[in-house]
């Protein structure tokens, strides 16, 4: 499974992204055989699944999202998960999906909240698997964003109960977001809460089956991309995340099927610098930001 030298994961390509300039050109161009080819090249190099996002444009041209579906399943015979929050152009998107090219796997829906669930209403027409994000809960009718590892586990354990039971959804078809933050703004500990809610999910037998996910760019954003010996700072700062995050149970990850993703040593000064740093507070937490850019 994994496309990770030492790592148990599987990585849902992250390239058909307008946040990618290359892509964004392709996307600009409505160059459909570069985009089929792009999805030919993260499939070869190892990706279990496709991310599909084209921006602001899925809204306003949900026939332009069916071509690129057809031209990254022309390209890569993997399942599509589909990273829109609109209704128009995730319909689009599962209307144009042919499950045969997938070897008949499901596409997923990306994302889903609790409190915004009006996504799910697309069930009544497409089988599909989801992805949920665990960053926020329904209170009271108000969405409310998590801050504990606890209020993460509730959550997903009630949406997980929800899809399971309401929509007859197989746990394998359940992608749970955790939510990484970005460690250049995480000033609240926030990427201790994510390792901490994998340690009570990885461990849940009321979730069990279900899969546990990160974007994995999310956490390098707002940080320098080399180091100042001039070595691969996000890289570094990602494998140092999937070190912690791997073996309390996180096996799929949003990233670059290529990226080359390996264990960090204990002695590595990113992985100890990472540790300091999700065990930091407030100021602290800002100063070791810096550190990270020394090591």
């Amino acid at each position: 499974m994994s496309a990770a030298p030492g790592f148990a994961i599987g990585i849902v390509g992250e390239r058909i992204d307008p946040g990618f300039r290359s892509t964004r050109a392709l996307l600009d161009a409505g160059d459909l055989a570069g985009i089929e080819a792009l999805a030919a090249r993260q499939a070869a190099a190892g990706a279990c699944c496709l991310n599909i996002s084209v921006g602001a444009r899925a809204m306003q041209e949900p026939a332009f999202m069916a071509e690129v579906v057809r031209a990254a399943q022309a390209g890569a015979r993997l399942p599509l998960s589909f990273d829109f929050q609109g209704a128009a152009a995730q319909r689009a998107c599962l209307e144009a999906y042919e499950r045969e090219r997938s070897g008949g796997a499901l596409p997923l829906v990306n994302y889903i909240t609790e409190p915004r669930w009006e996504l799910m209403e697309l069930a009544r027409e497409h089988a599909f698997g989801v992805v949920v994000m665990l960053s926020e809960r329904s209170e009271g009718g108000a969405a409310v964003g998590n801050r504990t590892a606890a209020e993460m586990q509730a959550t997903a354990r009630r949406c997980v109960a929800r899809l399971t039971t309401e929509y007859g959804m197989a746990p394998g078809d359940i992608y749970l977001d955790v939510a990484v933050a970005a460690v250049g703004a995480d000033r609240e500990g926030l990427n201790r809460t994510t390792l901490e809610a994998l340690q009570l999910l990885g461990a849940d037998p009321a979730i069990r089956g279900v899969h546990l996910l990160a974007a994995l760019s999310n956490i390098g954003q707002q940080l320098p991309a080399r180091a100042a010996d001039g070595s691969d700072l996000r890289l570094a700062l990602e494998s140092a995340f999937l070190t912690l995050a791997v073996p309390l149970g996180l096996d799929r990850v949003i990233g670059t099927p290529w990226r080359g993703y390996v264990p960090l040593p204990p002695d590595n000064p990113v992985l100890r610098t990472y540790r300091e740093f999700i065990a930091a507070e407030g100021s602290a937490a800002t100063r070791l930001v810096r550190k990270f850019y020394r090591a």
